[in-house]
């Protein structure tokens, strides 16, 4: 894989003569806008699951900022943890449950969206490797088949101990799956979230599709329709398995191969890199200084450790 992005960096680099900047520059300016949409839809659940307490917006925008930033930087989605504890820090009588249970609210659009625009590339056969997945192999349930009576003995074992944890555990459980509920409570007014939350996030996603354009015209790949959407496809595909900050390396190689026959190699590598290095650059831009005022230092290391230890 280092190989790749090291003829990626020189695609990039070669690129650089003929690159639009003023496409580049309406790129940026749309990424930080879908941030801001993006933010304000996560504090207006955030109010509804705290109605006692004035959840501000700025407080939400560097708190999703800073946590944005550090993902941008590091693999496995480490900045999601920053999130949650500048979060519980700026709103009073939070708690970790409902903060996390908040973010699952927020992801609600992004599935049906995701999940409509890979059923269209699956249609359109832009993907690799469709043809492997039928002959997957599934789970292997002969074992059962086979042994009987120690299956049958095990799975009321294992039921027991399920039964008689949740028996030991019922009051901490209640408490806990009563904080778990008040992230969502802004779906029990659906008029409220669709008018608070889904007008922001269709918004956001508009301004996604509109940050790929810009991008896709600044480094002279043909931006038609159908290439935004590959583009945003290979975005989420590559976010599935944050093994690389970012989706680095995956995201390359599945943009050289949906836009095989449609643009150059040389041209679409040279994109895919410009495109990290903008939205990164942007992701920092703006999380550094949030992470800075907000902890008054940017060693998000030691504050992920405080935050394991509440």
């Amino acid at each position: 894989m280092i190989d790749q992005l090291l003829h990626a960096l020189h695609a990039f680099a070669d690129y650089l003569g003929s690159l639009g900047w003023a496409a580049l520059g309406a790129a940026a300016g749309c990424h930080v806008a879908k941030i801001v949409a993006r933010t304000r839809a996560w504090r207006n659940i955030l109010a509804a699951a705290h109605p006692r307490v004035n959840v501000r917006w700025r407080s939400v925008f560097g708190a999703y900022a800073a946590g944005t930033a550090v993902n941008a930087v590091v693999p496995a989605r480490g900045g999601d943890a920053l999130k949650l504890f500048l979060a519980r820090r700026r709103i009073p009588g939070s708690s970790y449950p409902t903060l996390v249970s908040t973010l699952a609210v927020e992801t609600l659009v992004d599935m049906v969206v995701s999940a409509g625009l890979l059923l269209w590339a699956l249609q359109q056969h832009a993907l690799p490797g469709l043809d492997v997945l039928p002959r997957l192999r599934t789970v292997d349930w002969s074992w059962a088949d086979r042994h009987p009576r120690v299956a049958l003995v095990a799975g009321v074992a294992l039921l027991v101990v399920v039964l008689a944890a949740a028996f030991w555990a019922r009051p901490r459980l209640r408490e806990f799956m009563d904080r778990v509920r008040a992230g969502g409570a802004i779906l029990r007014t659906p008029a409220l979230y669709l008018r608070h939350v889904v007008v922001w996030q269709l918004l956001d996603w508009a301004l996604r599709l509109a940050t790929v354009y810009w991008l896709l015209r600044a480094f002279g790949v043909p931006s038609t329709a159908r290439n935004v959407l590959l583009v945003q496809v290979t975005q989420n595909l590559s976010t599935l398995l944050p093994l690389t900050p970012g989706g680095i390396g995956t995201e390359q190689g599945l943009l050289v191969y949906v836009f095989s026959g449609t643009a150059p190699a040389a041209a679409v590598l040279s994109f895919s890199v410009g495109m990290k290095i903008t939205l990164t650059a942007v992701n920092l831009a703006l999380g550094l200084p949030a992470m800075a005022v907000m902890l008054r230092t940017l060693r998000w290391r030691g504050v992920s450790r405080d935050a394991a230890l509440e």
